[in-house]
């Protein structure tokens, strides 16, 4: 990676006082992460001389593929831009974990383009209510639609969720382009143009961050289905609906769709569904029971 138009050089802008700190934050926060680190860590030499704690700038710039007196200015706290691509290379090369990446795209005002496997919103205890919530199938989901915690039951209910890479774990990438997560929906057509509808009503307020312009790029390269949803330019709000399942378990299974909200805005919810016939109890109860055997779900 080399810098590129968005790592530009400190230029003229009008002051803003909120802006300035947020860059000494931010500058603190890098050297502070940089000098943890033993150059052990990261593949590289001690040497006899290495006075500096931890790695140096120059090796950061390295481990980053990004040019030294660039991400010196970022140390000084000089006003440049930075694109999410090398904020991205930087939280890898300073081994940040996932509260510590979302404070680096927050202090430099940007937005992560990598899909969510962890929220802050889903605390033991919220993933102890999934637990609780069982035999019947339950899920947190962000905006996007991204899977960030299920039970056991929403584990098997449209696939073997398990064996779907995290990154993958997004229900509109899997209502348009999993086989057997498609097949799982009864009224596949219109589950589809609902989603999109609740989709591009989500997407108006995030037009311009990175991760949701990924995943409208990658639905549309992928899933005809999608970009002739797409193309109806249709919106829905978010209300609950009952549902049918074709479980390769347990057969049919109808339910009842509710979202709970985590939080003010129409951020992250949980989803539940809850049996709409006895018939389906039932069902649900016998997939929960083959989930048991099969141990804990990798999300809690």
């Amino acid at each position: 990676m080399t810098t590129t138009a968005q790592e530009t050089a400190p230029h003229s802008r009008p002051r803003d006082e909120g802006s300035a700190v947020r860059r000494h934050e931010l500058a603190a926060f890098l050297r502070s992460r940089r000098e943890r680190i033993a150059p052990e860590q990261v593949g590289l030499p001690r040497g006899r001389r290495r006075r500096t704690p931890g790695l140096r700038r120059e090796e950061v710039a390295q481990l980053s593929a990004v040019g030294v007196t660039w991400y010196t200015w970022l140390e000084q706290a000089r006003d440049i831009q930075v694109s999410v691509q090398v904020l991205d290379a930087l939280a890898r090369a300073l081994l940040l974990d996932p509260t510590e990446r979302a404070h680096l795209f927050q202090l430099a005002g940007a937005v992560d383009p990598t899909p969510a496997t962890a929220c802050p919103s889903v605390t033991p205890a919220l993933r102890s209510v999934l637990e609780q919530f069982e035999p019947y199938p339950a899920c947190v989901q962000n905006s996007r639609y991204d899977i960030l915690a299920h039970n056991r039951t929403y584990g098997l209910l449209l696939c073997d969720l398990e064996a779907v890479p995290p990154e993958d774990r997004n229900c509109m990438v899997l209502s348009f382009t999993h086989d057997e997560w498609r097949s799982s929906i009864v009224h596949l057509e219109e589950t589809q143009r609902v989603m999109a509808a609740r989709f591009r009503a989500s997407m108006a307020t995030h037009l311009g961050e990175p991760a949701w312009k990924m995943l409208l790029k990658r639905l549309s390269a992928q899933s005809p289905d999608f970009r002739e949803a797409w193309d109806r330019h249709e919106v829905v709000a978010h209300r609950g609906k009952r549902k049918e399942f074709l479980n390769r378990y347990v057969g049919r299974v109808r339910v009842d769709h509710t979202d709970l909200w985590l939080g003010p805005g129409a951020g992250p919810r949980m989803v539940t569904y809850v049996p709409a016939d006895e018939a389906s109890r039932e069902r649900l109860e016998r997939l929960h029971a083959i989930a048991l055997e099969r141990g804990p779900t990798s999300s809690g």
